[in-house]
């Protein structure tokens, strides 16, 4: 674009020259034609700039290194590059902070296989991304993960933590003790440490309290009660039932997801329930079903309740699962029916 303009100055010079040649007698003043040409040629100038529709490459900066850019250069090196280990690592990390946990599980693979499954940041890295996708649940392929990775690194935090959450999810209540102990023993951050000894009280006191969870930016987990506290009688209440075009669908052992969300907004659910997919089944669900402290059903909340079968119960959206969805006022619609009547793209 530089070159352009000084080849327009130029060419906007000699036109002026010309046309005002008849000014240029040895009895005229010269300051006259140099200032008439100088000014002709600003003026072309400031009604292209004024009048062009071309993207000025000042803007190019902006695109080139936007975090997006920068991944898929780094992508691209990879192709060329495909035993850069720390290079795949990178790549995961990235393609969680863009919110692309599919891509992130891949880059991690990668960097586990080239290791021999005997790096613990690529195995702990799969497994969050599992976690993420799956709206903060810790289902049992990502528990496995997570243990495999405490075996190489033992004094992991998040290894600690999602073992734990795992352990006590599938009723492993010695294990989920052990991990959250450990991770005390670590010296975790302030706003932590209550919750993580709130939920190793409950558990040696053998009650049942719902497992922590984390959110869809990796953050924060869950006080048991804390979001009840705050919801009041709020409360969502839905009858589901299943199509017979798709009944055949749900085979045995199958698990049923019961998730509340804010309309189109990402992140995690306000509230989740996992069942048998014992079908049809009345499912209620209140703030003590919140995954995110401060992020729970409210009175007078509109709200959308999706049903979604998963043959082999992982939460995390498969292509194919039966779903269904239907539209819920918190506080004020009561028991609602909720067909499932549609597939996951």
């Amino acid at each position: 674009m530089t070159l352009f303009l000084i080849i327009a100055v130029v060419l906007g010079l000699l036109t002026a020259a010309w046309m005002l040649r008849p000014l240029w007698s040895p009895e005229q003043s010269r300051s006259l034609p140099l200032g008439l040409a100088a000014a002709l040629c600003a003026a072309a100038i400031g009604l292209y700039l004024l009048w062009s529709r071309w993207s000025w490459p000042a803007d190019a900066p902006s695109v080139a290194d936007s975090p997006a850019a920068m991944v898929k250069r780094l992508a691209k090196r990879l192709e060329s590059e495909p035993n850069d280990v720390a290079g795949w690592l990178m790549l995961g990390r990235s393609y969680v902070a863009l919110e692309q946990f599919p891509l992130a599980q891949r880059a991690y693979q990668r960097a586990d296989r080239l290791e021999g499954g005997r790096n613990a940041e690529a195995l702990i890295g799969m497994a969050e991304a599992m976690v993420l996708q799956a709206d903060g649940v810790v289902d049992e392929r990502a528990g496995r993960i997570f243990e495999q990775a405490l075996v190489l690194a033992p004094d992991s935090e998040r290894a600690l933590f999602f073992s734990g959450v795992a352990a006590q999810r599938r009723g492993d209540t010695a294990t989920a003790i052990n991990r959250f102990q450990s991770l005390l023993a670590l010296k975790p951050p302030e706003n932590i440490r209550p919750i993580l000894e709130q939920q190793i009280a409950v558990l040696q006191a053998g009650a049942s309290a719902p497992a922590p969870a984390v959110s869809a930016q990796g953050g924060a987990v869950g006080a048991p009660g804390a979001a009840s506290a705050a919801g009041g009688e709020a409360r969502v209440r839905v009858s589901i039932t299943i199509a017979p075009s798709y009944a055949a669908r749900v085979t045995p052992g199958a698990t049923l997801f019961v998730f509340v969300r804010k309309p189109g907004q990402p992140g995690p659910p306000l509230a989740v329930k996992r069942l048998p997919a014992a079908l049809p089944v009345t499912v209620e669900l209140g703030p003590q079903d919140s995954m995110v402290p401060g992020l729970a059903i409210s009175a007078g909340e509109r709200v959308e309740v999706s049903a979604k079968i998963s043959a082999d119960g992982s939460a995390t959206p498969r292509s194919g699962d039966v779903v269904g969805r239907i539209a819920y006022v918190v506080g004020q619609d009561a028991l609602k029916p909720l067909l499932i009547d549609g597939l996951t793209p």
